[in-house]
């Protein structure tokens, strides 16, 4: 049972409640968006098909018992479930990023899904699928890349859907779009409505080149 791969690579986590950390990245090939702001439109095409054994060996000889699964979109392959699955019975914690747009409750309740809910200066709005907020488990984040205005205040309506469910508690992330606002501007809007999220850097092009691939 094989996946196709993009790039397997040991690096620092650079976004979510996880950053910081060592990881080990398994980036997808494949998207079903094109979001505006996309820094791996690499990912949309390139890649090679790897047995879910070579992917496990891969992940292993890195040492790293943190995982993320990636892409492009990795829920657009159907064996996605199937290596997440053999990676967390292998005792790995796994992260998986995901756009959105596709049913989350296909993922082992044990993975940390990261849901990156697109607002309107993606461009890709119309493709969230916003039953995911109820298949949110309590360890599940989601995320937001705010460029403007406009995308935060879309960011707070989704926000107000999300607490009509008091019993959970999800970890929120607004994460200014690279290059399209500064991050006092976004830091001020969220303080100024007393927003319970985080301001969310993206620690990877804070360390490296923001086009540094395989990081």
């Amino acid at each position: 049972m094989a996946l196709k791969v993009n790039e397997i690579f040991f690096s620092i986590q650079g976004e979510s409640s996880y950053a910081g950390r060592p990881c080990v990245f398994v980036r997808l090939t494949g998207c079903n968006l094109r979001c505006s702001y996309c820094d791996t439109q690499y990912a949309y095409e390139e890649g090679a098909e790897l047995e879910i054994a070579e992917i496990v060996k891969r992940v292993t000889s890195h040492q790293c018992t943190l995982v993320e699964v990636t892409g492009g979109e990795p829920l657009i392959q159907r064996e996605t479930p199937i290596l997440i699955h053999r990676l967390l019975e292998e005792g790995y914690e796994v992260l998986m990023e995901t756009n959105g747009s596709q049913d989350i409750s296909r993922v082992d309740d044990r993975c940390v899904k990261i849901v990156d809910i697109k607002c309107p200066s993606s461009g890709q709005t119309g493709h969230n699928d916003l039953r995911n907020l109820d298949r949110l488990t309590n360890h599940d984040e989601v995320k937001f890349v705010i460029a403007d205005r406009e995308d935060y205040k879309y960011a707070k309506r989704i926000l107000d859907l999300m607490d009509t469910n008091i019993f959970r508690k999800n970890r929120v992330h607004f994460s200014p779009a690279y290059g399209r606002i500064e991050l006092d501007t976004l830091a001020e809007w969220i303080l100024e409505d007393h927003l319970d999220v985080r301001l969310h850097l993206r620690l990877h092009k804070v360390i490296w080149a923001p086009d540094k691939r395989g990081v």
